[in-house]
């Protein structure tokens, strides 16, 4: 045995795995192993929680007819991309009769979303238009207003927590 192992006011550092330094006196072996163990429990990460979520009901109201569909859109998107909800990879749509409409719920992860509703009466999966103004209803989360145009997406993004969350749209008919 070398000087060092025999002296028992002797610094040890050690080196784990996890990247942490230890070092102190050594008093023998067993508290070489109470070191190790000491800095392997607080290297050990806490185990995460498993991601929240969230569900969102949607209850409409002033659809003029029964006929057709209502399609929906979820979106993360922001700013001037809110409208353009079917190209996120990640949105959210649901297709109901509208004879069935009247609430809908989602299950989602939480975050920032903007909902866009049409009441596609004839039923053919988009909204129809005349000389630019749409034909059928329509709604957006929040029950943005309207000027000259589109919703503003400050007017229309909501945010989405855990646990349960609600909107209220209500369908408008330019037509």
């Amino acid at each position: 045995m070398n000087f060092i192992t025999r002296n028992t006011a002797a610094t040890m550092v050690c080196t784990f795995a996890s990247g942490i330094t230890f070092a102190g006196p050594t008093r023998g072996s067993a508290n070489l192993h109470l070191l190790a163990l000491a800095a392997l429990v607080t290297a050990t990460p806490a185990r995460a929680d498993p991601p929240a979520s969230a569900d969102l009901q949607v209850t409409i109201s002033g659809l003029r007819s029964t006929k057709g569909q209502v399609m929906m859109c979820l979106t993360r998107r922001s700013q001037k991309q809110f409208l353009k909800c079917a190209d996120d990879p990640s949105h959210v749509t649901k297709v109901l009769k509208a004879s069935a409409a009247g609430r809908v719920d989602f299950r989602l992860p939480p975050g920032e979303y903007s909902l866009l509703l049409v009441h596609d009466e004839n039923g053919n999966g988009r909204m129809d238009k005349m000389m630019g103004m749409p034909r059928e209803g329509f709604g957006f989360s929040r029950n943005a207003p309207l000027h000259m145009g589109p919703p503003r997406y400050e007017d229309v993004h909501f945010t989405v927590a855990p646990g349960r969350n609600s909107q209220a749209i209500k369908v408008r008919y330019m037509l």
